[in-house]
């Protein structure tokens, strides 16, 4: 009997700027290898970190020319001396050669429909005629994360970048990775009957993140052994702020601060806070980890600004948790945050009222206590590997068609 063909998935990320979106698409990657082992993942992404990432078994990293905000809205190159726009064409002509010659049975495109600028749309085109290894169409999914701004915000940019009729030409379903009862996309988007109707809801992905991570990565550090507490600032593109206060901040009797700056975080700021750390006994900087999940399941207490990433780990770890949200340029994180608080133990307090004696006031006291429980639903990597299942499953019409060629 002749062996099935590998199942093949390649998933698009963006990544302007930090490591969410490349670190969300790595735990899909990982869900779905993990359900079905006879899968090939590309990874297409637009930050040279993520080869730093531990990735699961049988993916490979596609990194493209980098493209970076020059301002509110802006971009430009990240180190090609490219116009945007050649950067941009660049940017889709690899992506559509890749796909081409990957044929994959299924892409996952994260958050923009048509790419930066449109930098998918050739690409779209193609996947519409492109056959996958077990010579059925390659299904096409936008998967977005539970919040995408503030409501008028996010409204606006879908309609401006053309989402709903990209939609509708070029994609089989919508995930959204999140629980409707914190923020419900679809509603928020006030999407039509026809594009609502391709909407899951697949549930945060949290629980089983960080299950490909066989070993610690190279050059982790070790949580230490006495009291501590954690700070996360994702990325660190614009995480200086609270990692400054929080190395100002007394910390409750008995513990230290542990602060990861993250490797976006610029040289300058970040050699600021080791210079603080060297002035400080009960301080660790770590400019980069690979693995955050031993850190912040043996932390006395968090604080944390409120990406979805850090908050899916934080949410399945169960630590006391102070969320910082970033509020500019997107309100994304406070959107978050303030529809998270109703369901779960995450406080939250605006950067601007983050003093170091307010959190010192608020460490005190979550260094005693433990996390409240939560009623929200994280188990959106356990569900992919299904969604996935269901999508390439074969209709009746190409079943008919496949017996009859």
């Amino acid at each position: 009997m002749p062996r099935s063909p590998r199942r093949r998935v390649a998933l698009y990320s963006h990544d302007t700027q930090g490591l969410g979106h490349v670190r969300r698409n790595i735990e899909i990657a990982a869900a779905l290898v993990a359900a079905h082992g006879a899968t090939d993942v590309l990874l297409l992404t637009g930050t040279p970190a993520a080869a730093a990432l531990p990735l699961p078994p049988g993916a490979e990293v596609v990194v493209l020319p980098g493209v970076a905000k020059s301002g509110p809205g802006a971009y430009a190159s990240a180190s090609l001396g490219l116009r945007l726009g050649e950067v941009l064409d660049l940017r889709g002509r690899m992506i559509e050669s890749a796909l081409a010659a990957f044929s994959p049975d299924l892409v996952v495109v994260d958050k923009v429909a048509r790419g930066l600028g449109g930098e998918l749309d050739a690409a779209l085109r193609t996947l519409r005629t492109t056959v996958g290894p077990r010579g059925l169409p390659t299904r096409v999914v936008l998967g977005l994360r539970d919040v995408l701004d503030d409501p008028a915000t996010a409204r606006a940019e879908w309609e401006a970048e053309g989402t709903t009729a990209a939609v509708r030409a070029s994609y089989d379903a919508v995930w959204v990775y999140g629980d409707p009862r914190v923020h419900d996309l679809a509603a928020t988007l006030r999407l039509p009957d026809d594009v609502a109707a391709m909407v899951r809801h697949t549930g945060y992905l949290a629980h089983g993140r960080g299950g490909h991570v066989t070993a610690p990565p190279a050059g982790d550090p070790a949580p230490p052994t006495d009291p501590y507490v954690l700070c996360l600032v994702g990325g660190g593109q614009d995480g200086h702020r609270l990692a400054d206060t929080v190395a100002r901040t007394p910390m409750p009797a008995g513990h230290r601060a542990v602060l990861v700056t993250g490797p976006c975080m610029p040289v300058e700021q970040r050699r600021g806070l080791q210079e603080l750390a060297a002035r400080r006994p009960d301080l660790d900087v770590h400019p980069f980890v690979g693995d955050t999940r031993p850190l912040v399941a043996g932390a006395a207490a968090v604080v944390s600004m409120g990406g979805y990433n850090s908050v899916c780990e934080l949410l399945t770890a169960g630590r006391p948790t102070l969320v910082v949200p970033r509020t500019t340029p997107r309100r994304e994180q406070l959107v978050r945050a303030e529809g998270l608080a109703p369901h779960t133990a995450l406080d939250h307090v605006l950067p601007e009222h983050a003093t170091p004696a307010v959190l010192a006031g608020w460490l005190d006291g979550a260094v005693r206590r433990a996390a409240a429980p939560h009623d929200l639903d994280l188990d959106g990597l356990g569900r992919l590997p299904r969604l996935v299942d269901d999508l390439l499953a074969p209709t009746l019409a190409e079943e008919t068609s496949r017996a009859t060629a």
